[in-house]
């Protein structure tokens, strides 16, 4: 007897998996390795890597061919590299460098698929055509000239598509790239994961496909979730090697058609929810945007966390950034804990900041300010990279000296100006370009002409009141969005783990509502075709969120729940698990909570 394997269930689990992956690839035939949160998902990865390095690799050399292994992010792509040496076989990258590295050799076809594209046509038609250039991808930004295109990264997988239905194209993919394994498949773009699969697994002159992942954890729109076809064997991957018993239980629970051996049977951990349905008041009612009906008025709502957080403490939690992590799944009380509230009363949707959906905060989050950083730090080949076409062009000097003046004005600007402040110094400067939607947003505003009892459109009142908010509020608002504080979203987190995890769970989201999730949980096999997608989201974000700890997880609930919900909570983390948590009164010596919650039903 393995006593190895006999203390280590998980490993058990593990190594059926993995055998049944290795045996596909013998077998030269397609596979969907799916595995839970913390089943070593990146260990399978880098095994399969291996071994066709080992087993395929004297013949990949002889064909001077590669196996192409598809990431989504750079920091996934830098892990898997040093797990294989680097080793030249192996082409590790992003979904994107992987297309172009096919797309660039079919330049004529490039330029006729180009002129199709709708996000071309204003540009194409301002240039006076395609001619001849030839077509780059650098930076990710559109620019014609005499001479060069240059595609955004959308631009790169549209054209994929486009592209790989033509035989020589497949011709060309099968020779270079034998095999394709993809990391992290359900974020895949949707409409390339369909070419994938026209194209590739419905030929049977095509690669080899190995996808690996989990789609309970797909949580970005336009990704293509669940994979299923013919040719792919699904391969569960029935283990958990990060969280304590405890919290595999409620996973289990959750998620009983893929369940998880745990790594230690006697690691128990904690796993407890803990609602707010006893308080006494007037909850919201939905005002301004139904989203926020039924949860705890906004001041009510931060006093329960503080007092919850110090329950947590006194129960033996400790808060530093590096042991415990606050998922925030609420906007009641975030943006408060953050420093942005003035920010985030501007919009009327929670997803148009924190989601980047606005134009102004794209910019700002996702070029300006690390582009900032970037020259505080003096990288400024980094910055110019992150700017795009939003950079200018320095051919002399003075440029130069007017670039660096107005950055160093810039840097000190943000920390006490307003964001419409920062706006004018920018156009005024005429260093940086702004983006045209942000600059046809901010003339709309400024041009708009208050007519006596006319309201100005949603659109004008909302750039008005923006420019109005300290600038510092963006740069809090862009530190938590990046996970550089104790509170998080979900998209900062995915992927990571924490010792104890704290969940927030409330209103304030125009996609989530958990107490509906949790009602529909109850019946997963009875939920309606127009509730599926709504039911999907939710439950990815819950898992995300609930798979995270290794030790201590706690649920908290600010918005109201249903008995149903209710219910469905006590089936997941026992009902002895399931309390409602009272806030102390004035003067009380400490938090409390109230008896654990009766079974329901």
């Amino acid at each position: 007897m393995n006593i190895a394997a006999e203390v280590n269930p998980a490993l058990v689990a593990a190594r059926e998996a993995d055998s049944l992956m290795s045996a596909r690839l013998h077998e030269g035939k397609s596979f969907l390795l799916e595995a839970g949160a913390g089943a070593g998902k990146t260990y399978s990865l880098i095994e399969a890597l291996k071994y066709l390095i080992a087993e395929k690799g004297a013949r990949l050399r002889h064909n001077n061919q590669r196996v192409a292994c598809i990431t989504y992010t750079n920091a996934a792509t830098a892990v898997i590299n040093s797990r294989i040496d680097g080793n030249p076989l192996i082409f590790t990258d992003t979904v994107h460098a992987f297309c172009w590295s096919l797309l660039k050799g079919f330049q004529p076809a490039l330029r006729k698929e180009i002129a199709g594209l709708p996000a071309w046509q204003e540009r194409l038609a301002a240039a006076g055509g395609i001619g001849s250039q030839h077509v780059e991808y650098d930076l990710g930004y559109r620019k014609i000239t005499e001479t060069i295109i240059t595609l955004h990264h959308d631009d790169v997988l549209a054209l994929a598509v486009r592209l790989l239905p033509l035989e020589k194209f497949q011709t060309i993919l099968a020779a270079k790239y034998p095999f394709i394994l993809i990391d992290e498949y359900q974020d895949t773009n949707l409409e390339i994961m369909n070419a994938f699969k026209a194209n590739i697994l419905d030929k049977d002159t095509g690669p080899l496909i190995g996808l690996f992942g989990d789609h309970w954890q797909r949580i970005y729109d336009k990704t293509c979730g669940h994979v299923t076809h013919p040719k792919l064997m699904e391969i569960g991957k029935k283990a958990n090697f990060r969280s304590a018993t405890s919290i595999v239980k409620v996973l289990n629970h959750m998620r009983p058609a893929l369940p998880q051996a745990v790594k230690d049977e006697s690691f128990i951990g904690s796993a407890a929810a803990f609602h707010t349905n006893d308080w006494v008041g007037t909850r919201r009612d939905g005002a301004g945007g139904g989203h926020w009906k039924g949860d705890l008025p906004a001041d009510v709502a931060h006093q329960y966390l503080e007092a919850f957080i110090a329950k947590l403490k006194h129960d033996g939690w400790g808060f530093a950034p590096e042991k415990t992590k606050v998922l925030m799944l609420t906007h009641n009380v975030l943006a408060s804990e953050q420093g942005y509230a003035a920010l985030a009363k501007v919009f009327s949707y929670t997803d148009q900041f924190i989601k980047k959906e606005d134009d102004h905060i794209a910019f700002f989050a996702d070029k300006l300010e690390p582009a900032c950083e970037a020259y505080g730090g003096r990288r400024y080949g980094e910055m110019f990279n992150l700017l795009g076409d939003a950079a200018p062009r320095l051919s002399s000097h003075a440029d130069k000296l007017g670039w660096s003046k107005m950055m160093d004005d810039l840097i000190v600007l943000r920390l006490t100006g307003s964001i419409g402040q920062v706006i004018d110094y920018i156009r005024e400067s005429g260093h940086l370009r702004l983006p045209d939607t942000v600059i046809r947003r901010e003339d709309e505003a400024r041009n708009w002409k208050d007519d006596a009892g006319t309201a100005p459109p949603e659109g004008v009142s909302r750039i008005r009141k923006l420019r109005e908010v300290a600038y510092q509020e963006l740069i809090a608002l862009d530190r938590f969005v990046d996970g550089h504080t104790p509170f998080a979203t979900k998209h900062s987190v995915k992927g990571d783990e924490f010792e104890n995890v704290l969940v927030v769970l409330g209103r304030g989201w125009n996609h989530y509502n958990f107490d509906q999730f949790l009602e529909l949980s109850a019946a997963p096999d009875l939920i309606a075709a127009d509730k599926q997608a709504f039911y999907g989201r939710n439950r990815n974000l819950f898992y995300v969120a609930c798979s995270r700890p290794t030790t201590r997880l706690a649920l908290f609930f600010t918005q109201l729940l249903s008995p149903t919900a209710l219910r469905t909570l006590q089936t997941w983390f026992g009902a002895d698990a399931v309390s409602n948590f009272s806030h102390p009164s004035p003067g009380q010596a400490g938090p409390s909570t109230s008896a654990k919650a009766a079974p329901l039903g």
